[in-house]
């Protein structure tokens, strides 16, 4: 459970301390796509459920499918933002990838321990993981194949607010109520600590220490 609680934690510091932030200086109307993301992860969710949950007790929460999903909206622009970099300067793109990888440690974390509380084995769990991880490298290559056009840019503006919004969605209705299932004093205080805990390195890594 303190997984889950550093989990949504670290969620709700990725979205509101690096994706919106981000999102913000393209000066495009981010609000839309934020609220695009919440509902559209809201109707996989709802689809989830009818598909592996209807009518029987679900093996593995539908929350662990949503986090891969929104882990690899982010990986795939992440993908793209360090192509891009390297494109300028081989020195610029390698500052950029060790900055993303020291960013991302404590999210990656926090979403393998979504994917345990969620059902997923151990093995199964760092799989998903790591295939999620590899959007990155799609990413990296299409921004190589659109180098030539705005196209790439454009894109990389709509998905930001988009996995926010996504983020958003999975902490505030999926972990935060799997918190409250557990209701003693030790362990209120254990998820509130933990919570915390990822909101706040988030902001250093965020805020502090931009990754960008």
């Amino acid at each position: 459970m303190a997984l889950v609680g550093f989990a949504s934690g670290s969620l709700i510091g990725a979205a509101f301390f690096d994706l919106i932030p981000e999102a913000a200086e393209t000066g495009q109307a981010i609000w839309i796509y934020i609220v695009a993301g919440i509902l559209f992860f809201f109707v996989m969710e709802k689809f989830l459920y009818w598909r592996h949950c209807h009518d029987e007790n679900c093996q593995v929460h539908n929350f662990a499918y949503l986090n891969l999903i929104g882990d690899g909206i982010h990986n795939f622009v992440d993908g793209m933002l360090i192509a891009a970099s390297f494109l300028v300067s081989t020195s610029l793109g390698l500052t950029t990838s060790l900055a993303v990888v020291f960013h991302e440690i404590p999210q990656e974390l926090g979403d393998f321990g979504i994917l345990l509380y969620g059902g997923l084995g151990k093995k199964k769990a760092l799989t998903y993981n790591f295939l999620s991880a590899i959007t990155a490298v799609a990413g990296a290559l299409l921004t190589y194949l659109l180098v030539e056009s705005s196209k790439a840019q454009i894109l990389a503006e709509l998905l930001v607010p988009f996995a926010a919004g996504g983020f958003i969605y999975i902490a505030a209705t999926d972990l935060m109520p799997e918190l409250h299932k557990r209701t003693q004093a030790k362990e209120s205080l254990v998820q509130m600590v933990t919570l915390l805990a990822g909101i706040v390195l988030m902001f250093i890594l965020g805020v502090v220490l931009p990754p960008h």
